[in-house]
């Protein structure tokens, strides 16, 4: 019997297409949005908030332009007042209905910012007290795993990417391959069940990437953990590097997420042999091909340039997710605990 999220997940070529379709002729009105701001501040929680570090990632690599992300809290609890007035806030949430990620975005519109909200639900509070709303057209979600509505919150980071970076680097071009690039990868597969396999024997796991690609590190983590009830760390490279690799041995799988080009790829390389050397079962996912070899299981990403491979790069680990679940006798469309909507401070 066909699961819900992987029926969602076999969606997202066209949630993609219909969502590039929507966004990219708004790109005129972003720019006039970010007329006169300097910064650009992401508002998240969750899956949502991992797509938001692959925007402050790509802001700052492709547009120049200063990108954090914010603490929500600083304006729920704390009540912080700043001037803003330089800033353009992008709040995300696919419900568009998350009080804390609604509540914040007005906080700070209050106190100069301008907003735009990515959301798959346009008559949701988010949309309708932003500046701009982006509707990603993913259609509904049934299973609680975000699957095409986290893809399609990607795209809407791109497109604003897009819109703010420079005319003569346009990410366009690269933007309408991805829908084909998921449909490819969902077809072929490769290296998806060799990967269930060897997550399936490990206790411990830890996913690791790096740059534009640390967002979907952290995405495929957190699949784990919520979907498939693993504990789960999701690293940084570099802090990966820096204490807690001393644990890693040969009790230990280390999933690691790498595009295929880009200034961090012979990085990811080098981690690859030297997890491996240390015991370590390593899974790749993505990369080129010395960072497959490097790899004890490969597993194919996208054929996409660094900047836009984040948008493809997820889905292959989201069938290794949707698959490892149901082989150790999960429903993947129904986590225990969770729920579409988070209440961050329920009453």
């Amino acid at each position: 019997m066909t699961t819900m999220m992987a029926s969602e997940i076999a969606e997202q070529p066209t949630a993609l297409d219909d969502t590039l379709a929507e966004l990219l002729p708004l790109r005129g009105e972003l720019r006039r949005l970010d007329a006169g701001r300097r910064e650009v501040v992401f508002i998240a929680r969750g899956t949502s908030d991992n797509a938001g570090v692959y925007g402050r990632y790509l802001l700052e690599v492709h547009a120049g332009r200063g990108a954090s992300l914010g603490a929500p809290s600083l304006s729920t609890h704390y009540r912080v007042r700043r001037d803003l007035s330089d800033t353009l806030v992008v709040s995300i949430s696919q419900s568009g209905e998350t009080t804390e990620i609604v509540e914040a975005q007005e906080w700070l519109r209050g106190c100069g910012a301008r907003t735009v909200a990515i959301t798959n639900a346009e008559r949701s509070p988010l949309a309708e007290s932003a500046d701009l709303a982006l509707i990603t057209q993913a259609g509904t979600e049934r299973a609680v795993p975000a699957t095409k509505t986290h893809t399609a919150q990607l795209a809407a980071i791109a497109v604003i990417a897009d819109a703010l970076g420079p005319a003569d680097d346009p990410l366009e071009p690269h933007l309408r391959r991805v829908p084909a690039e998921v449909e490819r990868l969902l077809t072929e597969r490769d290296g998806v069940e060799a990967a269930v396999a060897a997550l399936e024997r490990t206790g411990t796991t830890l996913v690791s990437g790096r740059g534009l690609t640390f967002g979907t590190a952290l995405e495929v983590a957190l699949k784990l953990e919520e979907t498939c009830l693993k504990p789960v760390r999701g690293l940084s490279y570099a802090d990966l590097r820096h204490g807690p690799i001393a644990v890693v041995d040969e009790d230990v799988t280390t999933l690691l997420v790498s595009a295929d080009d880009g200034p961090m790829a012979p990085g990811m390389t080098e981690l690859a042999r030297e997890l491996q050397a240390l015991g370590a079962t390593t899974v790749g996912l993505g990369g080129d091909e010395q960072f497959q070899a490097g790899c004890q299981v490969a597993v194919a990403g996208p054929r996409l340039p660094e900047r836009i491979a984040p948008l493809a790069l997820v889905v292959p680990a989201q069938l290794i997710v949707e698959a490892l679940a149901r082989r150790s006798g999960l429903n993947p469309d129904a986590p225990r605990a969770l729920s579409k909507v988070t209440d961050t401070d329920p009453d």
